[in-house]
């Protein structure tokens, strides 16, 4: 997997203790309010276009695997530019649900831009998949024959 070593290299560690529980807590925020994004979207009780139910199904994936950890800059990214349309957008009908408010989704793409450039912490399947690895290197073996 050629992409397995390009994460790892994205970040210079993967931090635990306080640091990896900030950066939790920033993922399970982002992750959340997408998932409430989705939700609102998904239950409001309107006709659902093809689009709604491509951006609902998107947003799930999204928060999906920033509440685990997995594949975090991709999913940052994503997220960033999700918070992002909805914050410049112009809606013709008014919007629904979290994101709707311009300053919740500034807010979510900051978090996004964060995650993007700090990684996903200790705390993430990213860690336990890309993480750094322990190479013990046994001492030579004494040469044979004498």
């Amino acid at each position: 997997m050629p992409w397995r070593h390009g994460l790892q290299r994205m970040f210079s560690t993967f931090p635990g203790g306080s640091p990896g529980a900030g950066l939790l807590l920033l993922r399970a925020a982002l992750g959340t309010s997408l998932l409430a994004q989705a939700a609102a979207n998904l239950f409001d009780g309107h006709d659902l276009t093809f689009t709604i139910w491509i951006a609902v199904l998107l947003s799930f994936v999204i928060s999906a695997l920033l509440l685990f950890g997995y594949l975090t800059p991709v999913a940052s990214v994503l997220a960033g530019l999700c918070s992002l349309a909805a914050a410049l957008s112009v809606f013709t009908e008014p919007a629904r649900g979290f994101l709707a408010a311009k300053p919740s989704a500034v807010l979510a793409t900051v978090i996004a831009v964060a995650l993007v450039c700090l990684g996903p912490g200790a705390f993430s399947l990213d860690a336990r998949l890309f993480g750094r690895r322990e190479i013990v290197i046994s001492s030579p073996l004494p040469p044979s024959g004498r």
